[in-house]
């Protein structure tokens, strides 16, 4: 059974302007996502900005968010690493605070082969015993998931359930669809692909927009789920200037800004991330009043 089916925000860490995480304004973003109707939160992802989390703050994050969710909704906890001990170490820690589920990003800058890669995820999923779904991000890890070995670890660990595909690539998503057999879940990682990776049997996404529009990111998943796929493109269509927009600068720079825009708190980027430049801020402003939710 799949962690969770529709759409899943991969959320922000708030940060104080001292660098530290913001718990106060990271429960009001958990409300908010809540309330208005997301179907699963990914804590400590790469929009959380895991990457420059210390593990002590990584865990507490993660702990904080299982601890405020309170069953309302799925928790995925990203536990990813490239190096496979500290995976386990982050993974076996979140399955202890009571996660729903991981994901496991593939090991970047070191890169793996394919054998690598599987032997690499294998050992972390066998470490647990949470359901885990794999992170193909190839452009941010230089390392690809092929789906040849996304289904074979799907059928070879029990635990393994899915995939965040975030290639990009609709060819290799729907190669993956054609061979996986019904044994794969699929998520899109990016939003301006939800209606097409739905398209070929996928359950949903993780989702960066949703953490300015949970409701709408929710409901095309929901219109398509519910047979009114006209309804959900028109939504996916409305949505693609912001989609842009978010992604106009790395992720989570546009994000972190948006929520701010928003009376949210999102708070500061940490270093080497730093604040959005001016043109593009303005750019992303517009798109919001556009879409509606400034």
């Amino acid at each position: 059974m799949a962690i969770f089916k529709g759409a899943g925000v991969a959320i922000i860490t708030p940060m104080k302007e001292n660098g530290e995480v913001d718990y106060d304004r990271f429960k009001e973003l958990i409300e908010f996502q809540i309330a208005n109707g997301t179907d699963a939160i990914i804590v400590c992802g790469t929009t959380g900005e895991a990457s420059t989390l210390t593990h002590e703050e990584h865990l507490d994050t993660i702990k904080y968010c299982v601890e405020t969710v309170a069953g309302r909704i799925p928790v995925v906890a990203g536990t990813g690493s490239n190096c496979t001990e500290t995976a386990i170490y982050l993974s076996t820690e979140a399955e202890k605070y009571g996660a729903d589920g991981l994901l496991l990003v593939s090991p970047y800058y070191n890169k793996a082969t394919q054998n690598g890669l599987y032997a690499h995820f294998k050992k972390i999923a066998e470490a647990v015993t949470l359901p885990v779904i794999l992170y193909n991000v190839p452009s941010r890890t230089g390392c690809n998931i092929l789906p040849e070995t996304v289904v074979r670890l799907c059928r070879d660990v029990e635990n393994i359930v899915g995939v965040k595909e975030a290639s990009g690539n609709i060819s290799q998503i729907a190669h993956l669809a054609a061979i996986a057999d019904g044994q794969v879940d699929i998520y899109s990682g990016n939003d301006d692909h939800i209606v097409p990776v739905l398209s070929l049997g996928g359950i949903g996404v993780i989702s960066v927009l949703s953490n300015v529009a949970p409701r709408q990111t929710h409901e095309i998943c929901r219109k398509f789920f519910d047979g009114d796929v006209a309804g959900s493109r028109k939504l996916q269509l409305e949505a693609m200037e912001l989609c842009d927009a978010l992604f106009c600068e790395v992720n989570p720079i546009p994000v972190k800004k948006a929520v701010n825009l928003m009376g949210m708190c999102g708070g500061t980027l940490r270093m080497p991330l730093t604040e959005m430049e001016e043109k593009n801020a303005v750019r992303l402003e517009n798109a919001m009043k556009s879409y509606g939710i400034l």
